[in-house]
């Protein structure tokens, strides 16, 4: 079984083998959400990527520091240097201060990244908490020669960086396409050029968060938390840089100017970006208008959604298509993921009720070696979905006694469902009958009610209390190790 993991790599635009600087040990730093509003499906998208990343590096046995940061200052609107700081601008319309917006909308993110059952990530800095980080960063830039001060803002010298560096390897960019694509800004006589990007930006009067500084009272530039944050957690160099592909220009391409301009090196060794989640063709975002927030599928309460959606089928739908692939919001879609994940869930469970021959008509190992080569070529999760239907195929067969399983590949399934769904995939069943504790009490004290009626002949009771669960949507079955039940589908 071929078991080296290949990454498709932004910057060199190809496959690449992945070898981390420091053998076993991954450091990974993931742009995260700038927290002022509730979080949406463009949202789940990346810190789902990224959690199979995540997981699949430490089940592969790697040492992983997983960095992602919160953006509570700095961003500002249309990711200029212009416009009001887009946490200001909530906070002005709600009546709230800013960081009581950024914690608000940060408790909102996390709740929403559990129930999808993203892990949380090693460690989670904020723009706010680094200012210090960040001013140290922009005066070594300034003492490099590639930055420049006007009047009290800072910023990064792109055609003179250009000299030296080549600007825009990440985008594919040049100096020429950026300038045609900003002409429009030749009315900001500040900067040099249009293409320059500030890295510090002095604080208008109304400008509330704002911070002391060699230059005067301001405030960080977007994209400069990110390239000291990173360094000062992951070092100067380190393996794997994410984000949407939304990120790749300007930002990314300004964290790889600010980091040689700074260090003369690039950041990170791979860049890695998830595509985009569209609606009715176009790019779902707060910024357009047309997002979903996550609740609201959830809940099923927007006037898109033909009913309510559980995390699961949410995350199930995102992963049944290839990070760097586009994914169209449909509700036919997610009915179909829905119940693809419920297929799927159903033959986990069917795994502990199938029993054992003395041989095998099944290939486990085939099975196996399928889901490794699917997560080894750049984490494809609707290839190694493809391949645990045929596990789900397999265990339908046996369960219907048309194969047979031997003990030790019987376990060998168990261990590899358990690895790839639950591990990997971080796929959990969040049915209605696992929904709660009290759900799952109560029933088990009707059955043990029932159960009890049947052992003392009284059939009569037995059957109402079956009748009228069955009446409830519950179905319920007699075996040889007990009475089982689930919510029809």
């Amino acid at each position: 079984m071929n078991n080296n993991l290949k990454i498709y790599n932004t910057l060199s635009r190809k496959k690449e083998d992945f070898k981390p600087v420091t053998k076993n040990h991954v450091g990974m730093y993931v742009c995260g959400p700038t927290v002022y509003g509730e979080p949406h499906l463009g949202h789940a998208r990346p810190a789902i990527t990224f959690d199979i990343v995540f997981r699949y590096l430490k089940h592969k046995k790697y040492k992983v520091r997983y960095v992602r940061n919160i953006t509570d200052a700095g961003h500002l609107e249309n990711d200029s240097d212009e416009g009001e700081d887009k946490i200001l601008k909530k906070a002005r319309l709600e009546q709230l201060e800013p960081m009581e917006v950024a914690q608000l909308y940060t408790l909102s993110y996390h709740k929403a990244m559990q129930q999808l059952n993203c892990l949380p990530p090693s460690i989670e800095p904020r723009a706010t908490g680094h200012i210090v980080e960040q001013i140290e960063m922009i005066k070594k830039i300034i003492s490099n020669g590639f930055a420049y001060e006007i009047n009290g803002s800072i910023y990064l010298d792109v055609n003179k960086y250009n000299l030296k560096y080549p600007y825009g390897i990440l985008s594919g960019r040049n100096i020429e396409d950026t300038l045609e694509g900003t002409r429009e800004l030749n009315a900001q006589t500040e900067k040099k050029s249009p293409v320059d990007f500030a890295i510090w930006k002095k604080a208008s009067p109304q400008h509330i968060m704002r911070w002391q500084s060699p230059w005067g009272e301001g405030f960080p530039g977007w994209h400069m938390e990110c390239s000291a944050m990173s360094e000062k957690y992951l070092g100067k160099q380190f393996d794997i840089h994410g984000g949407g592909i939304d990120l790749v220009f300007p930002h990314h391409e300004a964290e790889i100017a600010q980091s040689f301009a700074c260090n003369n090196c690039n950041p990170a060794k791979t860049w890695m970006h998830n595509n985009m989640i569209t609606i009715d063709g176009k790019k779902m975002g707060k910024s357009l208008g047309n997002f979903i927030n996550l609740n609201e599928f959830f809940s099923g309460k927007h006037k898109k959604l033909h009913q309510a959606y559980s995390p699961m089928t949410i995350r199930f739908f995102i992963l049944q298509a290839h990070y760097r692939s586009t994914v169209d919001f449909s509700n036919d879609a997610l009915k179909a993921a829905e119940k693809g994940f419920a297929k799927l869930m159903n033959a986990n469970k069917t795994l502990d009720k199938l029993t054992t021959s003395e041989s095998s008509t099944v290939d486990v190992d085939k099975l196996e070696s399928d889901c490794y080569s699917a997560m080894n070529d750049d984490f494809n999760t609707p290839v190694l979905i493809a391949n645990l239907f045929e596990g789900v195929r397999v265990i339908n067969l046996l369960n219907d006694k048309k194969e047979h399983i031997t003990i030790k590949d019987l376990n060998k399934l168990k261990c590899l469902f358990n690895s790839f769904v639950v591990n990997i995939l971080g796929l959990i069943d969040d049915s209605e009958n696992n929904s709660g504790d009290l759900t799952n009490d109560f029933i088990a004290l009707i059955l043990m009610l029932r159960n009890k009626a049947k052992k003392n002949k009284d059939y009569n009771t037995s059957d109402q209390i079956r009748d009228k669960l069955e009446e409830l949507n519950i179905e319920i079955k007699d075996e040889r190790k007990g009475t089982t039940w689930k919510f029809k589908k």
